[in-house]
């Protein structure tokens, strides 16, 4: 299946490093450093911003805030805040946050599946349409997330069958909008852009994004083949936060796609973002000194062409 081989003028980036990002830093941030962060972010021309999650504090202590943080987030017109709900429970809770969409995370994995919310696969698709209703009495959009909707850890590529299973179940209970998550980071540009376009096709009226991991270094090239594919939005973390950190690897490069890397991506194909790299570079480097974790992302570490054709020789090379 191919895809149109075009990239678009435009693409919507979402900031995710404020759920997936921090979740995987031991330590949990400061409620205010956080609404700092998404003060920056805003700054920096973000308009669609993953800010909190409503797992059981006890899972997940970094996030245990995300009330008090979207009670002091600000609220411009034009910025969408994003809530992951990891149950039904998870979205009765965010009810009254205010949020402007919830994403549920369905794994077309099954194993997958068990281990990350003790669910299978065909309970996760009834929570899916519980979810979905409440979603519609409270008038938020909700984002279904297909995890491992091309490979999975301790298996391997994922037959079209499983995947489309909880693509179509999404459609049947009314989301508007889903993303392909490309949770393990072992995924490959060809099989992005043909899932991708697959789902497109099938699902004409829905609005399909995708979620980039980096461990192979294919996300920039996944990047790429999912907007020639149609994509509507891409997904990344600040400093390359996040990841399945519990298999093999060298940590450093198991997380998200470093959002700096993509915004710079589309700066140099020239498709609009609407995000400023140089703003948004320091909200990065604050990211580094607040959770000590240093930072993935090739530009932030390489520099831009600008700073590379604005240096000077040294007086004497090494």
């Amino acid at each position: 299946m191919a895809t149109t081989g075009t990239l678009p003028e435009t693409i919507r980036l979402v900031e995710v490093g404020l759920r997936d990002g921090l979740q995987a830093v031991p330590a949990p941030l400061e409620t205010a450093d956080k609404v700092a962060l998404i003060e920056g972010l805003i700054d920096a021309g973000l308009r669609e911003i993953e800010a909190v999650s409503f797992a059981h504090p006890r899972v997940l202590p970094q996030l245990a805030d995300a009330e008090a943080v979207m009670a002091a987030v600000p609220r411009p017109e034009g910025v969408t805040y994003r809530g992951l709900v990891p149950n039904l429970r998870g979205a009765q809770r965010a009810v009254a946050t205010g949020l402007d969409e919830w994403t549920l995370v369905v794994a077309a994995d099954e194993e997958t599946s068990l281990r990350n919310q003790r669910r299978t696969v065909t309970q996760m698709l009834g929570e899916l349409e519980d979810v979905a209703r409440l979603a519609r009495e409270n008038g938020v959009r909700l984002v279904v997330a297909v995890a491992c909707a091309f490979f999975a850890p301790a298996r391997g590529p994922v037959p079209r069958e499983e995947y489309l299973r909880v693509v179509d179940a999404a459609v049947d209970a009314g989301v508007p909008a889903l993303y392909l998550a490309c949770t393990t980071g072992q995924e490959h540009p060809v099989e992005v852009g043909e899932r991708l376009t697959e789902v497109r096709e099938r699902h004409t009226h829905l609005e399909v994004g995708v979620h980039l991991h980096n461990r192979n270094g294919f996300a920039t090239a996944n990047a790429v083949a999912a907007m020639q594919a149609g994509a509507a939005w891409l997904e990344g973390s600040f400093c390359g936060l996040g990841g399945d950190l519990w298999f093999p690897g060298d940590p450093s490069v198991l997380g998200n796609a470093p959002l700096e890397d993509l915004i710079h991506l589309c700066d140099g194909l020239g498709v609009a973002s609407g995000i400023s790299l140089e703003k948004y570079l320091p909200v990065a480097r604050r990211v580094e000194e607040l959770t000590g974790v240093p930072t993935t992302s090739f530009v932030a570490r390489g520099g831009t062409r600008q700073d590379l054709a604005s240096a000077e020789w040294p007086e004497e090379l090494p």
